[in-house]
């Protein structure tokens, strides 16, 4: 399984971003869906998470002001995160488990100015 993460970039302070990431090379039997966030010297940390019956789970830094979606039909999971602030900056990755095995996308930057 290959993931493919795009949408990353450079907002402002309060603006809002939707982040994707893409499947492919036989995703069938996804479970779960996740993006994860890593910011410099640190660990990647789980920002929202996703199951196959859209059950969703979200860290308390983003909680209320995120989303996370998928569609199956197209093999992607979605992240909107609104009222970014600067300490949202990090490398953002997409993680998928199948059958017991977790894949990562390569990472997309996002950056919040203030």
């Amino acid at each position: 399984v290959q993931l493919q993460a795009s949408g990353g970039g450079l907002v402002q302070a309060g603006g809002s971003l939707r982040l994707s990431c893409t499947a492919s090379g036989a995703p069938f039997s996804i479970n779960n869906m996740a993006w994860y966030r890593q910011f410099p010297g640190k660990q990647r940390d789980l920002v929202a998470r996703i199951t196959r019956a859209e059950s969703t789970t979200y860290a308390d830094s983003v909680k209320g002001r995120s989303t996370i979606s998928r569609e199956n039909a197209r093999n992607t999971v979605y992240l909107e995160i609104n009222n970014l602030q600067p300490e949202d900056t990090a490398v953002y990755y997409c993680n998928v488990d199948k059958l017991g095995t977790t894949y990562w996308g390569q990472g997309t930057l996002v950056t919040v100015s203030s």
